[in-house]
């Protein structure tokens, strides 16, 4: 994995990517952390690295809850010790109160928090934000814009996301367009 997010940190950087990059939002479980602090953060602190985006983790950004060990998060009192330069503000519990051991979680419910992370994208005042996630969760918050797209693009926009995989989506805000007939 390291050599994963080493090679993808030199394309972030040698792309600019990370230069215009406001905001980065994780998934608050390990795995995607480790990812977002290994592409876009100063793990080390290091003051002579060049300036990094903020990294905030978010519930609504985490894998399918439910049943699987691995997709539950750990307190967040541990994870600020491990990751501290990630904000964990928006976490509302110190435990993991999403996760339950014998339910799986819908794809309706992922595609609910799909339209609600869009949604709360969409007050950010960010312009260009990163999203370290998870596949299946990416892929339904792409969902939310589907039927706004060409065919073709649709099968694009919502395939599967490959393993460490980076993807640039233009989102626009349909209101801010105005069509004006003569």
């Amino acid at each position: 994995m390291v050599c994963i997010v080493l090679y993808y940190n030199e394309r972030v950087v040698s792309s600019g990517l990370l230069k215009r990059v406001e905001l980065v939002v994780t998934s608050p479980l390990y795995r995607t952390m480790q990812t977002a602090v290994g592409v876009f953060g100063n793990e080390d602190n290091q003051p002579n690295m060049i300036s990094k985006p903020s990294i905030l983790a978010l519930e609504v950004a985490r894998d399918r809850n439910g049943v699987h060990p691995p997709d539950m998060r750990r307190n967040v009192s541990e994870y600020q010790t491990i990751f501290p330069t990630i904000d964990f503000s928006q976490i509302e519990s110190e435990e993991d109160n999403l996760w339950r051991p014998d339910v799986r979680e819908f794809e309706e419910e992922i595609l609910a928090r799909g339209l609600q992370f869009m949604k709360w994208l969409g007050k950010r005042p960010e312009k260009e934000v990163a999203v370290v996630s998870h596949g299946i969760v990416l892929q339904h918050m792409l969902y939310v814009f589907a039927n706004d797209c060409d065919v073709s693009v649709r099968h694009e926009l919502c395939k599967r996301f490959a393993n460490c995989e980076i993807r640039t989506v233009v989102i626009v805000d349909k209101s801010l367009c105005s069509s004006t007939e003569n």
